[in-house]
């Protein structure tokens, strides 16, 4: 399949990626940031979040972000869009659904809105990697021409004023609220503040690899995931209970981080791995078991090893606890987050 691609050349690679270019206050701030929203986000976890997450759908949206030559931070950003969306999609159809039911109304209405949603499944996805590469501060973005014209290789004939619709339903329904926090973010401040701390691992290096394990982690979400879960309890099925429990560790992004960081220093030199690993729980707070116990599910589900000194399972409240921000108001000459 041939989709027309911009005329311009990707704005930045992997090796024009600098770390070590920030004054330490800055970092410092946003990471306490960060690790707000986090706790935040892993509080409000609830019902149908990290349901549209789904392998073929992440895959979908990277192919895409990749044949536009968009940024690794927008394809991230636009699955995070995405699945907010359908999330108030699903949720407002279950509401008109049950208000349906206890009046003993004829379901006409939520069955429209949820055959609507189907049919415009696809133009509400390509709304959504449109509106994240608009956030991503890019002087050109994917113009409405690219996205009609790649819909129309896909059969789907829409005009310029249904497109511009698309993305006001999604924007309307989200609140306007589309700077969403990805991963990625937590990912690389942490990479920052470990080369401050004196990582011996190089940031750069790690980084790649990080890209790697994450695409791996969006696109085998559900099985990194229920290993996790499996593992969490000790039992090899988990019930519904604990499954909707465990909804908070699937939104708790600083635990991913850390879990990715960990699994790249021990594909990167597993000697260093321990330390990346000390330094990972004093900046973040999160117990070394938690962090030990994901690094082991995303190796296990990417290259198959195991982590050094593997850790017996950790119970399910130590991985689901939100992690508290470690860094400190002020740090020694040494390097920043030393605890």
């Amino acid at each position: 399949m041939k989709m027309d691609r911009p005329e311009r050349p990707r704005l930045s690679s992997l090796s024009d990626f600098r770390f070590g270019a920030v004054a330490t206050e800055t970092i410092e701030d946003t990471l306490l940031h960060l690790a707000q929203q986090n706790e935040q986000a892993v509080q409000e976890a609830a019902g149908r979040m990290g349901s549209f997450r789904e392998t073929r759908i992440v895959e979908f949206v990277f192919l895409l972000s990749e044949q536009w030559c968009l940024e690794k931070s927008v394809s991230y950003q636009a699955v995070e869009i995405l699945e907010r969306f359908m999330v108030k999609q699903a949720e407002n159809i279950c509401r008109q659904a049950t208000i349906q039911l206890r009046g003993k109304t004829e379901p006409q209405n939520w069955r429209a809105l949820k055959e609507q949603l189907f049919n415009k499944f696809i133009l509400r996805l390509v709304s959504c990697v449109q509106l994240a590469s608009k956030l991503s501060f890019h002087y050109k973005i994917i113009s409405n021409i690219t996205v009609l014209n790649f819909l129309r290789t896909l059969g789907y004939l829409h005009t310029k004023e249904e497109l511009l619709e698309s993305e006001l339903d999604v924007l309307k329904s989200l609140n306007f609220q589309i700077n969403l926090p990805t991963p990625l973010a937590y990912v690389e401040m942490l990479l920052e503040v470990l080369g401050y701390n004196g990582c011996l691992v190089p940031a750069t290096q790690l980084h790649a690899t990080c890209l790697i394990l994450l695409d791996l982690v969006y696109l085998l979400h559900e099985p990194v995931y229920e290993s996790l879960l499996r593992a969490s309890i000790e039992n090899s099925t988990p019930s519904q209970l604990q499954g909707e429990k465990f909804v908070s560790v699937k939104e708790d992004f600083m635990l991913l981080a850390v879990g990715i960081i960990a699994a790249s220093a021990f594909i990167q030199n597993h000697e260093c791995w321990s330390q990346v690993m000390g330094h990972l729980q004093s900046i973040t707070g999160i117990a070394l078991e938690s962090i030990a116990e994901f690094s082991y599910a995303i190796l296990t589900h990417s290259v198959g090893a195991s982590t050094p000194g593997q850790q017996q399972p950790v119970p399910l409240h130590l991985v689901a606890r939100p992690p508290r921000a470690a860094l400190p108001p002020t740090h020694e000459a040494g390097g920043i987050c030393q605890i």
